[in-house]
């Protein structure tokens, strides 16, 4: 059971670094950080 859980990690982490590869995912994810970015400096500090 562990085995094919590792085996479908491994496959969903590959399909994640290959889709990630592609350069109109490339702008997504930096536009996805910026926005993650911009909202963590609006969050007042505890």
């Amino acid at each position: 059971m562990r085995i094919m859980r590792s085996a479908a990690a491994i496959g969903v982490a590959r399909k994640l670094y290959t889709e990630a590869q592609k350069p109109e995912n490339q702008r997504r994810i930096k536009e996805a950080v910026e926005k993650v970015k911009a909202r963590r400096g609006q969050r007042p500090v505890r």
